[in-house]
Formats: structure tokens, C-alpha cells, sequence
């Protein structure tokens, strides 16, 4: 994208987006009043006078200040380097979705697949304290989704967005792939464990941000981030969320664009359920299995060809998990393998067909249940509830919660 413009236009871009006290509407009120950047950089002060202040006015009149210069030679070096691309308002490559949002960036910064902006596509985003089962269910629908053609778009956030991320990516290289939505510029890495899963998406997918190279993530570019998450999609599915948080906004964004809002239901005991319960009193539509998002989808609009054969993710409870189907493992060579190796356990099915553990497993039900209550209900003694709930752990059919809870993981229905 770089390469299809001068490099006058190109300094213009960069330098009005870095200059202080220009907002994004301001510039583009610039740009529609007085053309490209460098035409409003060349402009007479009596022509600039009449949309800007005085101060700033003798700013752009004069070279670019030593700070303002630094980003744009940021830039510059970042942009030269292969896979990085810079998408503005003028070009033709620029995703009209954004337009939606009555507030679109004036540019995007863009490693990876930018063709990837133009792709049918979900967002998928949730909690970043979200349960292992919340994270397994957000990895089973990208994954779905994914290999059905959509772009998974997420935030890159810790938890259910990483998720959605790893899931997209294990549907493989041919499926519809990922795209980040960063509150950081493209060489801040954030969180910081995120390095590996940066990279695997730069490599499969995008990274996609409307700010300059060096720029820290704060609190207060996260709504930013998150107007361009549901803008970029045709709808959103939230899969675990507090009542007060981010991935609310983030579908309320969603709706006001006219996007379809999604959620996935859980235990009414769960804190991580409330939220999603709040968005379907409110009209979100409870979605169970890939297949309930798409169908939806179909009545609004295009929707991708499939791309593999993947089957849609089918729970018959909400908070769980497939065993290992979506967890990803990284071999000697590297490659992102879908299952581990076998790792010598009972088999499940073994496990299952014990009527002991089955009166365990009728004991604990659906909501979560420690310990104490499993042996109150079932009529076991403790040393042999904490052994089957040991046995069950390690052959993922139970997970245990961080306040010591246990409750079923959710196993994929193919």
C-alpha cells in the first residue's frame, strides 16, 4: 500500500496523524475541506486559519516539530520492513465497514494478510479472566468459523480474545484466518506473553492498529480498539463476560453499528455468565453451536464459501470444554498440531461406563460442586470422591475452578 503513493503523501499521512491537538474528525474534516495531506500541509495560513486554531495553524505551517518527526521516521523504518502496510482513507483498499462507526480511523497500520479487511468476518471477544472452559469454548467457535471461511477478529487480549485467536489458527492456513485489533502500535507487544501468538497471527493473518509504531497500550484506547473490533464484523458472539466490562461495550458498539450481538449462555452461579445473560434479555441471540451464528448471518447478507470441512462446535452445556480438540500443541518442528500425543490415560470411555464415577458425575450435575457437597449427594467417602475427581481432572471430563469448585467440561458433539 505504501508503494502507491508519493512520498510526500505518504509523510503527509503520517505527520497529520501524529501532530497534537488534530483529532480524527478534525483531519478528516481537513481532509474533505482542503484534499490529500499534502495539499492541507502546503495551504495558506488564511486557508488553514478558517477550520484550525492559530497555535496550530503555525504548527503545520512549520517543519514538523523534533517529536512529531521521530514517529513519522518510526514509521517510515517500520513500514519498509516486509508484510507492514499503511492503509489511509483515500485508498481503495481501505475496509468500508469502518465507516459504520461514524468515527473511522484515518489510517490503519497493517502486518500480514491486509487483504484479510475485505473477508467476511466475526468478532469473537469475552473475559480476560475468563474459566478454561470459557477459553475452550471460544477456541471451538473460531475454530469453526474459521474453517467456514470467516475471519475471527478479536482483541489480542488476555483470555477469551487469545482464544478466539488460537482457535481461527487451528483451522489451519487455508481457512479464513485472524486479525488482531491492537490498543498499542504494531511493535508494542501486549500483553507481553502474547509474543508467540503476535507472530503466528502476523504470519497467518493480521495485526491491525490505527496507531503510530512505539505506542504503549493504556486503559483509555481500549474503547478505540474496541469501536474497530465491532466494526470490522458482521456480527460479534460473547462468550463470557461480567456484567460491567469491556466486552459488553463492545457488543453494545456492535449493535449500534447494525451488527448481529451473540451469546453463549452459562451456569447462573457463574459471575462470567451474567453478562452474556444481560445481552440475550436485551435480544442477543443464545447461540449453542457454530451453525446457529451462520444461519443467522445468511439472512443478512453474503457469507463466506466453506473452506474446510470442519465441523460446528454443539454444546449441551455452556460452560465446558472439548477434550483436547482445542488445544493447541506445538511439536519438535513447531508445526500447531490439533490433538496431543497420547499420553497413556484410561480411556474416557473406560472411565464413563464405571458406575461409581457415573454416580459421581450425577452428583455434580451441571453447576459446579466441591468436594464436601459431592459427598453430602452422592454418599461416598471423601477419599473417594478427591480420587475419582483426580482421575476425571487428568482425563479432562471435570476441571477444577480457582475457588476449588469442580464442574463438567463440555465434550464437542462432531
Amino acid at each position: 500500500m505504501v508503494n502507491d503513493r508519493s512520498h510526500e503523501e505518504l509523510v503527509g499521512w503520517l505527520r497529520l496523524s501524529a501532530e497534537p491537538g488534530l483529532s480524527r474528525a478534525v483531519i478528516r474534516h481537513l481532509l474533505k475541506e482542503l484534499g490529500l495531506p499534502q495539499h492541507i500541509l502546503s495551504a495558506s495560513a488564511a486557508a488553514l486559519s478558517r477550520h484550525l486554531p492559530q497555535d496550530i495553524v503555525a504548527r503545520l505551517q512549520a517543519p514538523a516539530s523534533p517529536e512529531v518527526q521521530a514517529v513519522i521516521d518510526t514509521a517510515l523504518r517500520l513500514l519498509a520492513q516486509p508484510d507492514h502496510y499503511l492503509i489511509t482513507l483515500a485508498d481503495a483498499a481501505y475496509p468500508t465497514a469502518l465507516f459504520d462507526t461514524g468515527d473511522p480511523p484515518v489510517l490503519l497500520y497493517v502486518r500480514g494478510k491486509p487483504e484479510l479487511l475485505h473477508q467476511p468476518a466475526m468478532a469473537i471477544v469475552g473475559a480476560r479472566n475468563a474459566t478454561e472452559g470459557g477459553k475452550d469454548n471460544a477456541r471451538a467457535f473460531a475454530r469453526h468459523l474459521a474453517g467456514r471461511g470467516w475471519s475471527v477478529i478479536s482483541g489480542l487480549a488476555r483470555g477469551i480474545d487469545a482464544a478466539a485467536h488460537e482457535g481461527a489458527l487451528q483451522a489451519g492456513p487455508t481457512a479464513g484466518g485472524t486479525i488482531a485489533v491492537l490498543a498499542s502500535g504494531l511493535d508494542v507487544i501486549y500483553p507481553r506473553q502474547h509474543g508467540k501468538l503476535t507472530e503466528d497471527i502476523a504470519a497467518h493473518g493480521a495485526l491491525v492498529t490505527e496507531y503510530p509504531p512505539g505506542t504503549p497500550a493504556q486503559p483509555f484506547r481500549f474503547p478505540d480498539r474496541n469501536r474497530l473490533v465491532a466494526g470490522l464484523a458482521r456480527g460479534i458472539l460473547v462468550v463470557e463476560a461480567a456484567v460491567q466490562s469491556g466486552s459488553l461495550l463492545t457488543a453494545r458498539l456492535a449493535g449500534e453499528y447494525g451488527r448481529e450481538v451473540f451469546a453463549i449462555p452459562g451456569s447462573i452461579h457463574a459471575p462470567l455468565s451474567r453478562g452474556c445473560h444481560a445481552l440475550i434479555r436485551q435480544g442477543a441471540k443464545l447461540v449453542e453451536q457454530g451453525s446457529d451464528i451462520e444461519e443467522e448471518l445468511l439472512r443478512t447478507g453474503p457469507v463466506p464459501q466453506a473452506v474446510g470441512q470442519a465441523q460446528a462446535p454443539t454444546f449441551t452445556s455452556y460452560e465446558n470444554r472439548p477434550p483436547h480438540a482445542a488445544q493447541p500443541f506445538t511439536n519438535t518442528t513447531g508445526n500447531v498440531q490439533s490433538t496431543p500425543p497420547s499420553q497413556g490415560r484410561r480411556p474416557t470411555s473406560r472411565i464413563l461406563k464405571d458406575p461409581t464415577v457415573g454416580r459421581v458425575l450425577s452428583a455434580l450435575g451441571y453447576d459446579p460442586a466441591d468436594a464436601d457437597q459431592l459427598c453430602r449427594r452422592s454418599g461416598l467417602e471423601f477419599s473417594r470422591i478427591a480420587a475419582i475427581l483426580t482421575e476425571l481432572e487428568l482425563n479432562d471430563i471435570v476441571q477444577r475452578m480457582d475457588d476449588g469448585r469442580y464442574q463438567r467440561r463440555q465434550q464437542e458433539l462432531l
